[in-house]
């Protein structure tokens, strides 16, 4: 690859099949034939039937695939990428279009008024290219933007408001990473979305759920009449949802490129409605038509010595963190434990109270703080933090170390919320993406302008800019500025070549899904699904988190005993992940949400 960075211990033994496979799953047979003709219709199960229960884990099993694959949060999406591979396509092109049917039938997580990374890996040079689309601060914010009569306002305000809203960056970022390595023509990776937005699509359980409990998007004016009734109930489920406004934005970016988002009438309307909202925000004409997105050097780090991580680097945490929790696993005997071994937990959790304290001091916009990036992946530190974990007694919250290059800050303790989509693909060429894309919060501000959702990820920032002892916070709002992210879109390699492909959603928790799933592979020698099916775990160095109604929850009291503060969390992870073998293509996808793995 071209680019390239380089006490009492209980023990209780699980008995039984883990958690992730308790709930079976059943599919309705009929299917739902959009009313184009031609080629281009999209033919899916109706309805999947999948009650989310305490768990929210419903089987799903690998699935094998000789020339290309696709892994993405959504049945619809999962299929428009695998049939813009079966033409001709790459890994990019199908990523553009499953992008765009994501922003359309999973309209609460993602989609083209938010922000994204991308890995994009070209087999033509063995190159890897990194991708930052994340949201900019508008160039009039300022530090005090969440602060009334010297005090935070509450997250929910913040949320619902057009305080919320940053320049979107992702039809910025797909552009010019298919411009650099797509290869069908780019108004051709709009058609599956456009045929959906026009002829509709069924409302998926997932869905009808979120709606029934946001009452913010019930109250927003600009939505309400899309998603629900005049009863103020949510559309049903299976109930066909069209959408032509936003099949008239696709029409109009697939012609005419990012300029017809950045500029012109969308560009104002997007500028008004923001304006406009009750608790307005100030983002401007000039800050859509200046928005640039980042091409990056990757983040690597060698893992037991025959694999090469990468990843995103800052702004977003999210891969840095990983690297971290698994360079310090290094030190510990997990590998040599079982999944569902109460060791296991607890130096899982151990490792992610050290990742996650390095992250909130230190990580920020690389543009504007001076990140110890190298340092904090230096083999040598990442030793010395594993010294810090105790065989049997939890260090309860851990303090950043100081890698070479560390600089004093302020505390942080910014809440990031979790409304965010995961996406893989290959292709039969060779070539590889890893996109994870958002519009933070479910349904993001709640502003809605052309039928898409604009996101709240300025919400990211911390609130204040100093802490108590008066040091700027590394992630304080500043114009322009790019809020951390712990978007975790990751390439594993092994002899140079792609090994394996994966992200997730779930606010600052994909750190912890994205390095079980690693740990699952590369240390207990699971399959792709078995991984990601593996219980939820893990430490944002406050409380030991451990999925309810998972097995796990059996050890709650003997973590307890070795000083863990525990709390059971749903833990709706989103992995989706590609593993590239020597006989072919194996793909997962979590059993806790909708997605599907589809390959040939």
């Amino acid at each position: 690859m071209k680019v390239r960075l380089t006490s009492i211990v209980l023990i209780i033994a699980i008995g039984g099949a883990l958690a992730a496979n308790a709930i079976a799953r059943t599919v309705v047979d009929e299917v739902y034939v959009p009313e184009s003709s031609g080629s281009d219709s999209l033919l899916l199960p109706k309805t999947l039937i999948n009650p989310e229960a305490a768990t929210g884990s419903v089987k799903k099993d690998l699935v094998t695939a000789d020339k290309y694959m696709v892994s993405a949060a959504n049945p619809f999406a999962s299929q428009a990428g695998i049939s813009i591979l079966a033409n001709g396509g790459n890994a990019i092109d199908a990523a553009v279009a499953m992008q765009m049917v994501l922003n359309l039938v999973e309209p609460q997580s993602s989609g083209i008024g938010g922000g994204g990374f991308l890995l994009s890996y070209n087999a033509s040079d063995n190159s890897l290219h990194t991708w930052d689309g994340r949201e900019t601060a508008p160039q009039e914010a300022r530090s005090d933007r969440f602060i009334t009569n010297g005090k935070p306002i509450s997250f929910f305000q913040a949320v619902n408001s057009g305080l919320s809203v940053g320049t979107p960056g992702l039809v910025a970022m797909l552009y010019q990473a298919h411009k650099k390595d797509g290869h069908l023509p780019w108004a051709s990776l709009f058609q599956p979305a456009i045929n959906l937005a026009e002829n509709g699509f069924p409302i998926s359980e997932r869905l009808f759920s979120l709606l029934e409990h946001n009452d913010e998007l019930k109250s927003s004016a600009s939505a309400s009449s899309y998603f629900y009734r005049e009863s103020g109930q949510p559309k049903s489920v299976g109930s066909i949802l069209k959408n032509p406004s936003l099949a008239k934005v696709f029409k109009n970016i697939a012609q005419n490129g990012p300029d017809a988002f950045y500029k012109g009438d969308l560009a104002m309307q997007m500028v008004n409605a923001v304006h406009g909202h009750s608790l307005p925000g100030d983002i401007g004409l000039h800050d859509l038509v200046s928005y640039k997105a980042v091409q990056r050097q990757p983040l690597c780090m060698t893992y037991k010595v025959v694999y090469e991580v990468c990843g995103m680097g800052p702004p977003s945490s999210g891969s840095l963190a990983v690297l971290q929790i698994l360079g310090i696993l290094e030190h510990t005997p997990i590998s040599s434990l079982e999944p569902d071994d109460i060791l296991s937990v607890h130096y899982f959790s151990e490792a992610g109270r050290l990742a996650f304290a390095d992250r909130d001091y230190y990580v920020a916009d690389p543009d504007f703080i001076d990140v110890p990036v190298k340092g904090l992946i230096d083999k040598k530190y990442l030793s010395e933090r594993a010294t810090l974990i105790s065989d049997n007694v939890s260090m309860g919250v851990a303090k950043p170390g100081k890698p070479q290059g560390y600089t004093i800050n302020g505390d942080d303790n910014t809440v990031e919320a979790g409304g965010t989509t995961h996406l893989v693909a290959v292709d039969k060429y060779g070539n590889a993406v890893s996109l994870t894309s958002s519009i933070e919060s479910a349904f993001g501000s709640k502003i809605f302008v052309n039928g898409f959702l604009l996101n709240n990820e300025l919400t990211d920032f911390s609130f204040e800019d100093t802490d108590a002892q008066g040091n700027k916070v590394a992630n304080r709002i500043e114009p322009l500025k790019r809020p951390r992210s712990s978007m975790a879109p990751m390439m594993v390699f092994k002899d140079n070549k792609p090994f394996m492909v994966l992200g997730s959603p779930g606010g600052s928790a994909i750190i912890n899904y994205v390095a079980k799933v690693l740990v699952g592979v590369l240390d207990w020698g699971l399959s792709v699904q078995d991984a990601i099916n593996l219980p939820n775990m893990g430490s944002r160095n406050r409380f030991t988190e451990i999925e309810s109604g998972s097995l796990l929850v059996r050890y709650k009291e003997a973590l307890e005993l070795m000083g863990h503060e525990v709390q059971e969390l749903e833990f709706p992870s989103g992995v989706h992940a590609i593993q590239i073998t020597s006989d072919g293509l194996q793909g997962g996808a979590d059993p806790r949400r909708e997605g599907r793995a589809l390959g040939n």
